[in-house]
């Protein structure tokens, strides 16, 4: 017999969801919060918003898999975005998201092993006249080569 593990919503996401529960368009909004708080949509807590908002799992995870903001597995402590936006493309932006697959032994959207990072393509980080891009934890490296991945790993290796 299959046992069933209890699961508690984070406080604050309950106080959230009473707020937003009987507006229109809330499910979004509570999925936002949830990434905001846990950094992915966990399974089981995917499953117990379900049961919450009164809504089919399988619209909750039609949502999740729509947009591309919304992650399914935890990211690492250091998160990579790598702009492939046309000026970073034409520029090596793919030649940047391959090496760093090389570096760091896992393909993007998934964690190294030991949690440390994941990386992630976007669409346009905004900074067109530095192509290419890319972005960790918020801090923008333009201008970037293979040859810079290693120093910038290494940088925020230092840090834990």
């Amino acid at each position: 017999m299959a046992q069933t593990v209890e699961v508690t919503l984070h406080p604050e996401l309950m106080s959230f969801i009473d707020q937003w529960k009987e507006k229109p368009g809330n499910l979004i909004m509570v999925l936002h919060k949830t990434q905001e708080i846990y950094g992915y949509i966990p399974r089981e807590i995917a499953m117990e918003l379900a049961k919450v908002l009164d809504v089919p799992l399988a619209k909750i995870y039609g949502v999740i898999t729509f947009y591309h903001f919304f992650k399914l597995r935890k990211p690492g402590k250091h998160r990579i975005s790598v702009c492939l936006g046309t000026a970073c493309f034409l520029k090596g932006g793919e030649d940047i998201l391959k090496e760093l697959e090389d570096l760091l032994g896992v393909g993007p959207n998934t964690a190294t092993e030991d949690g440390l990072f994941s990386f992630e393509a976007v669409r346009c980080l905004g900074c067109c006249g530095l192509a290419p891009v890319l972005m960790v934890d918020g801090e923008v490296y333009g201008k970037v080569t293979k040859d810079d991945l290693p120093g910038i790993l290494a940088k925020y290796r230092e840090q834990g």
